[in-house]
């Protein structure tokens, strides 16, 4: 009964941290309207997301957490394929569906790697959500904008 009200706190919590990372975001249209009328590289940098090329992330594609909260799946370092990257976590978030982790924001092993939430500062502060980690490689989950 613990677990299910657990996921039912992080479900709330996840919707919240989207609804305040949304509302930070300059759509795209907005940013190059910006910057045409600026006519500097000024009005790029409200148009930047963290976790984008500048940061030397690979993007993989978009997955969802456990709470059904889009993110983009990302390769921050070792050589780890897309493929591998997107079904580890799925795999991740299936696990949390099924109440496999280690009390609130504990770690889940998935077919080798070890995942774990970010906490709430930490989300907000750099929209990763989580990681999944082993020796020499980690994937992140970075909250996705909605378009």
């Amino acid at each position: 009964m613990q677990a299910g009200r657990a996921h039912r706190r992080y479900r709330l919590r996840m919707r919240a941290l989207l609804r305040s990372r949304l509302s930070l975001r300059v759509p795209a249209p907005l940013c190059l309207a910006l910057l045409v009328a600026v006519g500097s590289a000024v009005g790029l940098t409200g148009c930047s997301h963290p976790g984008g090329a500048a940061s030397g992330r690979k993007q993989c594609g978009t997955s969802h957490t456990s709470a059904n909260v889009p993110v983009t799946v990302q390769v921050h370092h070792g050589a780890v394929s897309c493929a591998t990257a997107m079904t580890v976590e799925k795999a991740f978030a299936d696990a949390i569906d099924q109440g496999k982790a280690q009390g609130s924001g504990g770690a889940v092993h998935v077919s080798g790697w070890t995942c774990q939430y970010f906490t709430t500062p930490e989300q907000l502060k750099s929209g990763d959500v989580s990681k999944c980690t082993k020796p020499g490689a980690e994937i992140l989950a970075v909250l996705t904008a909605a378009g």
